[in-house]
């Protein structure tokens, strides 16, 4: 049974607040043995809490907690995300098999899509089955919901079954710490009390920079 409190309230220019006791741990991108993004791990799971508040501004000294830092530094946190255009109009990549729709603007960088020649290529090719699970593995694994494949024979959309929880995304093989992946469609609200839509699989800016916030868009792969 789904816990109806649980809830992400984005606060004006400061953390995320976090209520309803939503799960929060750690969790790694594992590479297979060339080298691609293959497989998450958790590496750490914190302590139940009914409520906590989560850095936005990336400068935290007690990440992934809020320290008040945003304060200090006159973080500027303007939502622009508004009324999400991008999940207008996705673009729509066919196969025999499947169909994927592709959120561009949604992007995280996890790289989960570029095995086998990528999950394009695999989903033109899904009638091949191998080709087909590959694309449905990567799909699923793409933690900011960019990637969402349909079964073109049964119309059903193909998403992963995810705990209702926060990921702290980090990608050792790479360096890079990634954004707050939300999982199982916790909902998020702006700062002005306005829902924003309820996704399986969102991704939340966690350095500061992005251009799409609260989402992420793949700035903290950025030098």
């Amino acid at each position: 049974m789904k816990n109806d409190t649980m809830k992400i309230q984005v606060s004006r220019n400061g953390p995320y607040i976090v209520t309803g006791g939503v799960p929060l741990m750690v969790m790694e991108i594992s590479n297979d043995d060339e080298g691609y993004c293959r497989s998450w791990r958790k590496v750490q799971e914190y302590p139940l809490q009914e409520q906590y508040a989560l850095c936005r501004c990336g400068h935290s000294k007690n990440k992934p907690f809020c320290d008040g830092t945003h304060a200090k530094i006159r973080f500027d946190g303007t939502e622009t995300a508004g009324d999400e255009p991008y999940l207008q109009s996705p673009a729509i990549i066919r196969g025999s098999e499947l169909e994927l729709a592709d959120y561009e603007g949604l992007c995280a960088h996890a790289r989960f899509c570029l095995r086998a020649g990528g999950i394009w290529d695999l989903t033109r090719r899904s009638d091949i089955p191998d080709a087909r699970d590959t694309a449905i593995d990567e799909a699923c694994n793409c933690p900011s919901g960019r990637l969402v494949l349909r079964d073109r024979k049964t119309g059903e959309t193909i998403e992963p079954v995810l705990e209702r929880s926060v990921v702290v995304i980090e990608n050792p093989a790479r360096g890079e710490h990634g954004p707050l992946w939300v999982r199982g469609g916790v909902p998020v609200v702006s700062a002005d009390g306005k829902p924003y839509t309820v996704r399986n699989r969102v991704t939340l800016c966690g350095c500061g920079r992005s251009r799409n916030k609260p989402f992420c868009d793949g700035s903290h792969v950025e030098k």
